[in-house]
């Protein structure tokens, strides 16, 4: 097994700065992309603009982290760039969000420190989001003593310029942050179509409603989550994202080694 930055290691020192690694100790959790292991919180950062914050995105990321088992928070940055107009679609967003079960703040030129220590006290957190929204920025707000470099948005593209480079714990306050390289490819491996409701918090809470107990909230009649939605008490974007990640889980194709 390789070693991931959070792992818990059994670790042999020959001196002051050189030993090896005798055995790696049994994971938590896991992320691929990026690669960390025993992560207890994930920061995943969108902006509100530059480029402007996307729903479909931030559902696929807390999928891939909801079925890992690690808490999600939603950070959504650069909201004193937005319009007014802008402003009012964020918070409703954020809303709703909110309401299906997520943590939400909401950042412009400072972020809530106390927030957000109090949220990584005695924790090991994961700062993940797309390119150039802000994430090395964020993290130089907590500790200026980091001096992180941050990117500049590419004006065709609407995208940030990669940063970070690699996965580095940082001590935040009494707690630790892996700052990671931003992505924007996420794959389903390891979920099956019947667990992707559990991704979905709104959706896992109604599910007991369903007729048939294998539901999958698509065709089935007499299907609480369809009901929700058609009643406004699940919003209808959570919903086709629900739908269209389960399509993309049923069709994915095999992987053999």
């Amino acid at each position: 097994m390789t070693p991931l930055v959070g792992d818990d290691v059994v670790f042999q020192a020959e001196n002051d700065t050189d030993g090896y690694i005798l055995d790696i100790l049994p994971r938590e959790n896991e992320l691929i992309r990026p690669p960390v292991a025993n992560i207890d919180i994930a920061i995943l950062v969108f902006s509100a603009v530059e480029p402007d914050f996307s729903t479909n995105l931030t559902d696929r990321f807390l999928v891939a982290i909801e079925k890992e088992d690690i808490r999600p928070v939603i950070g959504i940055s650069k909201m004193d760039l937005a319009t007014e107009e802008e402003k009012r679609a964020i918070e409703k967003y954020r809303d709703i969000y909110e309401n299906a079960g997520y943590e939400v703040f909401l950042t412009g030129s400072e972020v809530d420190k106390t927030a957000i220590l109090e949220l990584i006290d005695g924790k090991t957190a994961v700062i993940a989001g797309q390119s150039g929204v802000g994430k090395s920025t964020f993290l130089n707000q907590l500790n200026p003593d980091l001096t992180l470099k941050t990117g500049e948005i590419s004006t065709s593209l609407g995208r940030g310029r990669h940063t970070t480079r690699h996965v580095e714990l940082l001590p935040i306050g009494d707690g630790l942050i892996a700052d990671t390289p931003g992505f924007s490819s996420i794959e389903w491996d390891g979920l099956e179509p019947e667990n992707l409701q559990f991704c979905f918090p709104e959706i896992e809470d109604r599910r007991s409603g369903c007729k048939f107990r294998g539901c999958l909230h698509e065709n089935e009649p007499s299907c609480a989550v369809k009901t929700a939605v058609a009643e406004h008490e699940i919003a209808d974007f959570r919903y086709e994202h629900y739908v269209q990640i389960l399509a993309e889980i049923k069709n994915r194709k095999p992987r053999y080694s």
